[in-house]
């Protein structure tokens, strides 16, 4: 089993840059994919970014390519998601998640959130116009 839990939220003006990070437990964190997704106010949570356990395979939501970059450290069990040129419209509650078990090796990256098992709690992002 993986517990994650998210850092790096804040309030930053529109231009501007963030970088979350999501440190995960266990000794098999390794083995996992994981993404970032996002929920705004009155929204369903979306998709943001998703990264495959061996980093040899990353997503993008559209409305992010570009401007966010997925990465993970295995050495230290945390992957970040490095977010530049924030819009007001990225503002949301940011999770972090991990694959579920029986998914945690697949080499394609995972877009919808019931093929994860396991989430933080959620870092709030704030951009100011």
């Amino acid at each position: 089993q993986v517990q994650v839990v998210e850092s790096g939220g804040g309030l930053v003006q529109a231009g501007g840059s963030l970088r979350l990070s999501c440190v995960g437990s266990g000794r098999s964190f390794s083995t996992y994919g994981m993404g970032w997704f996002r929920q705004a106010p009155g929204k369903e949570r979306a998709f943001v970014a998703a990264i495959n356990w061996s980093a040899g395979s990353t997503y993008y939501a559209d409305s992010v390519k570009g401007r966010f970059t997925i990465s993970r450290d295995n050495a230290k069990n945390t992957v970040y998601l490095q977010m530049n040129a924030l819009r007001p419209e990225d503002t949301a509650i940011y999770y972090c998640a991990a694959l579920k078990l029986q998914l945690r090796r697949e080499p394609a990256c995972a877009l919808n959130p019931h093929q994860y098992g396991y989430w933080g709690q959620g870092t709030q992002v704030t951009v100011s116009s």
